[in-house]
């Protein structure tokens, strides 16, 4: 069975791979959708698609499951959502989603949806991480250290910085 489950991942954190990891157990391959993909440089969505797949796919290339890493922009228009991620996937049986919007989507497009757990919300989500790096406040321990390794690469931090003293709207 193949599964799909899709974030930002602005950055892919260790509650994203917490995620992925429950995920696995019931899987035996999974789609992991890089949402927002034409978003970057901002508050918002800091990083590209390009620096989020890097992030992704070095952070579970240990597990034991086959992962297919897929960028996919968004479409405003949610009536014909899930075609455009179908569109742009491999075939996939069940999606994993907490998102009421994107819960609502398949369910209306006949697809099976499974909530996905989630792991220390409180401090695993992304805002909280990218304003821990525009403050210097602690992030590193929050994500795995591939992340690490393609954050410190990009210089993420000093542009997560930068974008912040110039967005006056907060990337929105």
């Amino acid at each position: 069975m193949r599964g799909f489950y899709i974030g930002r991942y602005q950055p892919f954190h260790d509650g994203h791979r917490h995620m992925v990891e429950e995920i696995a157990e019931e899987v035996d391959e999974l789609v992991l959708g890089i949402g927002s993909a034409g978003d970057s440089h901002t508050t918002r969505n800091p990083f590209t698609a390009g620096e989020r797949v890097m992030m992704v796919t070095k952070a579970v290339e240990d597990l034991d499951v086959t992962t297919y890493v897929v960028p996919i922009e968004d479409l405003d228009r949610n009536s014909v959502w899930v075609s455009h991620v179908r569109s742009m996937t491999p075939r996939f049986d069940v999606a994993y989603s907490n998102n009421p919007l994107v819960v609502r989507l398949f369910e209306e497009a006949g697809v099976e949806v499974k909530g996905s757990p989630m792991f220390r919300r409180e401090v695993l989500e992304g805002a909280e991480l990218r304003e821990r790096m525009v403050r210097g406040r602690d992030w590193v321990e929050l994500v795995p250290e591939a992340v690490v390794e393609v954050i410190e690469e990009v210089d993420g931090v000093e542009r997560i910085r930068r974008i912040a003293e110039t967005d006056a709207t907060g990337g929105e």
